[in-house]
């Protein structure tokens, strides 16, 4: 049989390092999936859906650093890549996705499931190819493939079946070769170094904040903040790099914030933002501080706020520049007295942690922490977006081992799930948790635990079950709004996950929190569901709140009282009396 063209597409894909596949089958991709078949080195991943696959390929390239696939046939199985397509751009996951196209007869027809992919994945994608011909089709895919490996994104390769089944113009092994080099090291100019190095010594106070751009860093980022008193605060991106076995530590900002950060980065002379695009402007500083912004990424340089210095490079190479030249400072008031409020509003953090054993219904606090406790040391985490964001931020430790992912940027529901189910396939047997809203479950979650039965994938999810959005709840109530459209009825899902194969756990008592939490962990023979059932009125007050979110949530207050709703105002202070 000869060499045809989705033939030398796999075998490039493999050469780049590509291991796995997500999608779904379907008749513009049956001649690309037969020859991934008799490829036989990249595992097919077949899902119910298409965008869980996505999200599950976001979460296996971010953490190994590998070029994943995922694929979907023409028309709506490809618009179904899109969402997880954007949280791989936003991510910075290296994600190639193949979307079955027309026969190029066809194309321009308005045939049935026809779209325009460059219009189409034109925000998604750093690049989108379609191959309308055998002699263009290797360009292409060198292109895709090195693009999404070396500018860590997605790009898309529109294969038509009729193209795809066609024989290659060049069958020789050299024709499927791919030269992927290693990352350049990235640096500022001497000049611009310099004048940081400046900058740093003529501040009295310094302040760090770091964000995912300090993940090959870290060592590096607690050098310089011990050697300049600096105290060190984190985007959520940055919490697992930055968080453990760091003195300097004091939490986070923003409506997740805890600890000292907001102090630190407001009162410093000096504010070092490192590998962080923090997208909330109002938690950050404004003209007092001066800021200087060190990023990879040149869009990212003063999008947030206005900036004294912005510097492009890589923060390992740049820090490691400034550790031989900046003078060391001896003063650590300022240091001190951030990390003594860091260690106050712990306490504050820790009420109902410590009196959650005694508290119905289950606080999530008490549930987050516990699940913190008794995990592994290596043990990977995934938080939905919405209130998971929150208990996660601030009660699951992150050691040198652990890992936390989640929709950070992009903030998609529902990508917990699958972030966990991509994460298990990567590192088999390694503890996989995924801490899921009820909402985001509910969403997607539930049709591809099908998947992980049939695969036996021991992910652990644990079910926030409040029967609520409840973090839109906040955000209607910061916005001035009555509650509205956020409720809603849950079944018993440690019931319909046994119904579906999977073990089930329902917890509504908190002195089972610890065994029931213990078992699930302990169990290897496939996905676990941990039906929580947490208090709907737990609230979370960040460390700072600004005027206009208080402004808000009072006037949501006022509204709410002459609307009738008392009682479930008088709810929400009685369960979080230790909070306000």
């Amino acid at each position: 049989m000869s060499t045809k063209v989705a033939d030398v597409l796999w075998e490039m894909l493999a050469n780049a390092g590509v291991k796995r596949c997500y999608g779904i089958v379907g008749d513009a991709l049956n001649p690309v999936i037969d020859a991934l078949r008799r490829n036989g080195k990249i595992e097919f991943v077949h899902v119910r859906h298409e965008e869980y696959g996505v999200f599950a390929a976001v979460a296996d390239a971010y953490l190994t650093g590998n070029p994943v696939v995922v694929c979907g046939t023409a028309g709506p199985g490809v618009v179904h890549l899109f969402n997880g397509l954007m949280d791989a751009r936003k991510e910075g996951a290296s994600i190639i996705a193949i979307a079955g196209d027309v026969e190029t007869g066809l194309i321009d027809t308005s045939a049935l499931e026809e779209l325009n992919p460059y219009k189409f994945f034109d925000t998604a994608s750093l690049y989108t190819g379609r191959v309308v011909n055998p002699e263009q089709a290797r360009t292409i895919f060198n292109t895709a493939i090195l693009t999404a490996v070396l500018e860590k994104g997605p790009t898309v390769i529109s294969l038509p079946g009729d193209v795809a089944s066609a024989d290659a113009p060049d069958s020789s092994t050299r024709s499927t070769e791919i030269k992927i080099p290693a990352a350049p090291v990235l640096r500022p100019a001497d000049a611009d170094v310099n004048q940081l190095i400046k900058m740093i010594d003529d501040a009295k106070t310094v302040a760090i904040f770091g964000g995912d751009g300090c993940r090959y860093a870290r060592d590096e980022v607690v050098l310089l903040a011990d050697r300049l008193k600096a105290p060190v605060g984190y985007a959520f991106r940055g919490k697992q790099w930055l968080e453990h076995d760091n003195p300097n530590a004091v939490g986070m900002t923003g409506l997740l914030g805890y600890g000292g950060a907001y102090g630190a980065i407001h009162e410093a002379d000096l504010l070092l933002m490192l590998g962080t695009d923090f997208p909330f402007s109002e938690f950050l500083p404004g003209d007092r501080v001066k800021k200087v912004q060190i990023d990879k990424n040149p869009k990212h340089i003063g999008r947030r706020t206005p900036l004294d210095l912005g510097l492009v490079g890589d923060i390992k190479a740049t820090v490691s520049a400034l550790l031989g030249s900046v003078r060391e400072k001896t003063e650590d008031r300022f240091l001190r007295k951030h990390l003594e409020d860091t260690e106050s509003f712990a306490t504050l953090k820790g009420h109902y942690v410590e009196k959650g054993p005694g508290i119905k219904p289950i606080r999530p606090e008490f549930l987050a922490a516990t699940l913190s406790d008794l995990a592994s040391d290596d043990a990977m985490f995934f938080a939905d977006t919405g209130t998971a964001c929150i208990w996660t931020a601030r009660h699951i430790n992150v050691g040198r081992d652990r890992r936390l992912f989640g929709s950070f940027s992009w903030a998609s529901m529902a990508n917990a799930a699958p972030n966990a189910f991509g994460a298990q396939l990567a590192y088999p047997g390694r503890q996989t948790i995924a801490i899921c809203g009820d909402g985001g479950f509910t969403m997607m979650g539930i049709g591809d635990l099908l998947t992980q039965v049939e695969r036996k994938t021991p992910v652990v999810h644990i079910i926030l079950n409040n029967e609520s959005l409840d973090f839109v709840n906040i955000e209607q109530q910061e916005a001035g709004f009555i509650p509205f459209g956020v409720g809603f009825k849950n079944p018993n899902f440690a019931t319909v996950a046994e119904a579906m194969g999977a073990k089930g756990i329902r917890i509504e008592e908190p002195g089972d929190v610890h065994d029931g939490l213990a078992e699930a962990l302990a169990f290897k023979g496939g996905p676990v569901v941990v039906d929580a059932v947490v208090d709907p009125y737990a609230l979370s007050l960040p460390s700072h709140v600004p005027f206009h979110t208080l402004k808000g949530y009072t006037l949501s207050v006022a509204k709410q009282v002459l609307n009738g709703r008392m009682d479930e105002l008088i709810k929400t202070l009685e369960h979080n009396v230790a909070l306000l």
